[in-house]
């Protein structure tokens, strides 16, 4: 469950808008430079007045679709990670060095780097990170080394069964 944070003052830093929002900060970040999100920038900082949020709140205060979806895809990574640790850790390296290649600058790569670090501690530190309900594992499951553990077959599913859990949620 995410623990809300005390957020005060009318000025916010992308991550507690993404807070309050249940979203990743890359999210808030991409919404502001779309021109969807006002915001104001402040050195090489953007601000987002908080009454600039309202239209992007859910109506209930819980975790937004697209959160929790991510979750659900991220945990059947973890289950497949628990049952063959070698060959899905193998799969995250692969692909972070195919990704370093496509993505040689910009920001992608301090993400490339904290993923690799993580992949380097081990399964449970991966497993952890795919499952975290905070934003920065959020942000973090934005920039995945894991496309190709779960099947088209496997995705399709969990997918499935998130949006049959999801419906009835709203019901």
């Amino acid at each position: 469950m995410l623990h809300p944070m005390r957020i005060s003052g009318d000025l916010l830093s992308t991550g507690q808008a993404a807070e309050l929002l249940g979203c990743s900060r890359q999210h808030v970040v991409d919404l502001c430079e779309a021109g969807r999100l006002p915001c104001q920038a402040i050195g090489k900082h953007r601000r987002v007045r908080r009454a600039d949020l309202s239209a992007f709140l859910p109506a209930e205060r819980g975790p937004r679709r697209e959160f929790v979806r991510s979750l659900w895809l991220n945990r059947a990574v973890a289950g497949k990670l628990a049952r063959d640790p070698d060959r899905v850790l193998a799969k995250a390296r692969n692909n972070l060095e195919r990704f370093r290649g496509i993505h040689a600058g910009g920001s992608v790569r301090r993400w490339l780097d904290e993923w690799e670090r993580i992949v380097e501690e081990g399964p449970e530190s991966v497993m952890r990170t795919l499952t975290a309900e905070t934003p920065h594992a959020a942000d973090l499951r934005q920039n995945s080394p894991f496309p190709g553990v779960l099947s088209e077959a496997e995705r399709r599913s969990v997918l499935a069964a998130f949006a049959r859990y999801w419906e009835r949620r709203a019901a």
